[in-house]
């Protein structure tokens, strides 16, 4: 079974975590480097990627003449997609097992993030997966 962890950040996510000390910065990305090694490993590893700042995201849409439309930064939203990784095992229960291990991730002081969770959603493969 195929699961997506999710990976938010608040508004000022980004800005945050590039204000953190050096030594927390190289100890949460050799953290997050460590875990996706270890999903490459496992062989549960499908796909993972992280996002540029939402400063520099944008809604589009088609406009009547056929063209895209956009739309600046999402000024409502709270929460936005930072990253994630596609997981391929066996059930949900693992599925969530790992993303309570990455939500340990050391933050500053070298100390687990508060309130980082993780969401996890199953990937449907198809209208079958939706019975």
């Amino acid at each position: 079974m195929k699961f997506m962890l999710i990976m938010n950040t608040p508004r000022d996510g980004y800005e945050q975590y590039l204000s953190w000390p050096q030594k927390d910065l190289e100890a949460n990305a050799a953290f997050m480097q460590s875990f996706t090694q270890k999903l490459a490993a496992a062989g549960e590893l499908v796909a993972t990627h992280g996002l540029t700042s939402p400063a520099q995201a944008k809604l589009v849409r088609k406009g009547s003449d056929g063209k895209p439309v956009t739309d600046g930064v999402f000024p409502e939203s709270k929460e936005f997609l930072a990253g994630w990784w596609i997981v391929d095992v066996e059930n949900e229960a693992r599925a969530c097992e790992l993303a309570a291990e990455v939500s340990g991730a050391p933050g500053p002081g070298i100390q687990g993030m508060d309130h980082f969770w993780i969401e996890v959603r199953q990937v449907l493969g198809g209208r079958e997966d939706l019975r």
